[in-house]
């Protein structure tokens, strides 16, 4: 979700100390490569390698959001269809066509399994990314009243099915990636607006309170949080299991951040938070969480906080207008602000440096790019591994900009 226009707050000067790009350097528009709707290039791309070039494309009304791995973009289409975009050009190199009517999952897209996994209504279905073909299809025991929520680790879907809003006991389902052949199914307390996690053999949810892990062969419960340990909201990456707020929360404060045991759920030593609310947050490998944070009164505008959870201290923040941001090698990658005289750019910052770092850890920015102002509601994409390109998704006029990371 972009935040909107705050205006009278100046960027703070450590955002452009040592980042490359600011002064007069040319708009991003000044030497794009445009791939029209049908997905037919009206300009000559650069000669296609064997990695990422940078395009843009425009894509149709009917496609949502967007994900990549290190060869393609992937993005979804109403009812569960799915697209897949050339890395070199931003073509349409394959589509699967929409399945039944209903409200459509968040799209997780796959490079281990080679699949990319939505839903819509009692439908969840897979698509294979190499060859662009539908790999299964499985009704889900429960129709949706809004969105399930999926994810995928170690060769297994992972489904929570949620029939009617407010209920707390929902389906978590296991399927297989490659065929989708159903492993286990569990009636659970959970709230679906806690997110879940799977990682290390085990599947993570929340009732808002309590955490649970499950075996993720089987479903069986393994470990629950220590009475007094409140979650309402789960954050994962690499090892790392972290609970906070809720970034749906309608009040003033929130529980303390709080990284997890991932194996025996016991609280373990964190750095003290902000005391704003959590709006969303990314962890590497190396254990740093990056969190967005905000005023519950005023969410216009707030800081990525960066929190080291193996070494427990706040490490740096910075001043944004957007909880839009991803992690890229050993970089965060965000927007900078809307209010700011270096706006409409793409910032990578070095995660243990922050904006302050010097040479080769120093913030980047990239030229400015028409996709990448406020107004066009943009979000990044980030492929996988270890990228030297990143796709800015700007949905106001529905274009896809693949740029060189910052």
């Amino acid at each position: 979700m972009r935040r909107t226009w705050l205006a009278g707050v100046p960027l703070l000067g450590l955002i452009l100390a040592g980042c490359s790009g600011s002064g007069n350097t040319p708009s991003g528009d000044s030497h794009r490569t445009t791939v029209s709707a049908s997905g037919t290039p009206s300009a000559s791309p650069s000669a296609a390698g064997a990695g990422w070039n940078a395009w843009t494309a425009n894509y149709s009304a009917a496609e949502g959001r967007c994900e990549a791995t290190a060869h393609q973009v992937v993005c979804r289409t109403g009812s569960g269809g799915l697209v897949g975009r050339s890395r070199n050009t931003g073509e349409v190199t394959w589509t699967v066509p929409p399945a039944e009517r209903g409200k459509d999952a968040d799209l997780v897209v796959d490079s281990a399994t080679e699949r990319a996994v939505t839903s819509s209504g009692k439908t969840l279905r897979a698509a294979n990314l190499r060859t662009g073909k539908v790999a299964w299809t499985r009704r889900l025991a429960d129709g949706s009243t809004f969105p399930v929520v999926i994810r995928v680790a170690d060769g297994t879907v992972y489904v929570l099915e949620t029939p009617t809003a407010g209920m707390k006991v929902i389906t978590l389902a296991a399927f297989r990636a490659s065929d989708g052949k159903p492993l286990w199914h569990r009636s659970v307390a959970v709230d679906p607006y806690g997110d879940m996690a799977a990682f290390g053999g085990r599947v993570y949810t929340t009732d808002g309170t309590k955490v649970t892990a499950r075996d993720a062969r089987t479903g069986a419960t393994v470990a629950t949080t220590p009475r007094g340990v409140e979650c309402a909201y789960l954050i994962s990456g690499g090892k790392y299991l972290v609970c906070t707020g809720s970034p749906i929360s309608a009040g003033d404060t929130f529980p303390p951040l709080q990284r997890l045991d991932a194996d025996t759920l016991r609280p373990m030593k964190t750095a003290e938070d902000t005391g704003d609310k959590p709006e969303r947050g990314v962890i590497s490998s190396d254990g740093v969480l990056v969190l967005y944070e905000a005023n519950a009164e005023d969410s216009s505008a707030g800081s990525w906080n960066a929190y080291d959870l193996v070494h427990p201290k706040r490490l740096w923040s910075y001043y944004d207008t957007t909880e839009e941001g991803e992690l890229a090698g050993d970089r965060f990658v965000t927007f900078t602000p809307v209010n700011a005289a270096a706006r409409d750019r793409v910032i990578s910052i070095d995660l243990h440096a922050g904006p302050k770092g010097t040479g080769d850890a120093a913030p980047h920015l990239s030229p400015r790019y028409s996709q990448a102002r406020g107004g066009e509601g943009p979000r990044l994409v980030v492929p996988g591994g270890d990228p030297d390109h990143v796709v800015v998704q700007a949905g106001t006029h529905r274009s896809l900009r693949s740029i060189p990371l910052p």
